[in-house]
């Protein structure tokens, strides 16, 4: 859908520039863009790789696997239905660090194999092998959903994404959005965990 939509906005503001005769405006502002497009994803990269870089420290050194410890208390209240001993708990609780440092790209990976995990989980409740429920396949279930909606609200601590963007454009201070960004994550995480509960009784009420 937004491929149509990018692909329309581009074909009506050549349409415009033909008929207005800024044709010559329009290959300026493509060509202008094209090489800040590739600046910017120069300087991303670099950013990427030095985060990434920081999360696999992070990995070997052993403090994921404590930060993974003690956040079990809070993950036994999100998923109280997942065992604690499960594979989709490594991954959900690996994506949580990696979004509350600001790493989305580290925790891109780590949130598709949990919800892989998340997944087979399923595949076992509906063959009667875990907690004996049964759903409906092809329905997400109730983690998957909270899961998603969790990652997309994302508390963060460092906005790394927003920092680099705002750097990169020529921002006095780029780290100013540091404190409205916690502020505003907090809020939509706190939101998004009330609604997922609230949803979740409202399933289990009705047996879904």
């Amino acid at each position: 859908m937004l491929d149509i939509l990018w692909g329309m906005m581009l074909l009506v503001g050549i349409l415009y520039g033909a008929a207005t005769g800024n044709m010559s405006k329009v290959t300026d502002a493509a060509l202008s863009s094209a090489k800040e497009a590739v600046s910017l994803c120069i300087a991303m990269a670099g950013i990427v790789a030095m985060w990434v870089g920081i999360m696999e420290i992070a990995r070997a050194s052993g403090l994921v696997d404590r930060m993974t410890r003690a956040m079990k208390p809070v993950l036994r209240f999100l998923f109280p239905q997942i065992p604690m001993e499960h594979k989709a708990m490594e991954f959900i609780s690996s994506n949580m660090i990696a979004n509350f440092l600001g790493l989305g790209w580290a925790a891109t990976p780590f949130g598709l194999k949990a919800m892989e995990e998340l997944s087979r989980l399923e595949d076992d409740r509906r063959q009667g092998k875990a907690l004996g429920i049964v759903r409906k396949k092809g329905i997400a279930s109730n983690e998957m959903c909270t899961f998603l909606i969790l990652n997309i609200s994302s508390l963060q601590l460092i906005p790394v994404n927003i920092i680099a963007y705002r750097s990169q454009y020529g921002s006095v201070n780029p780290t100013a959005i540091v404190g409205p960004g916690i502020v505003a994550t907090a809020v939509s995480t706190i939101v998004a965990i009330l609604f997922c509960k609230i949803m979740d009784c409202d399933k289990w009420k009705r047996g879904v």
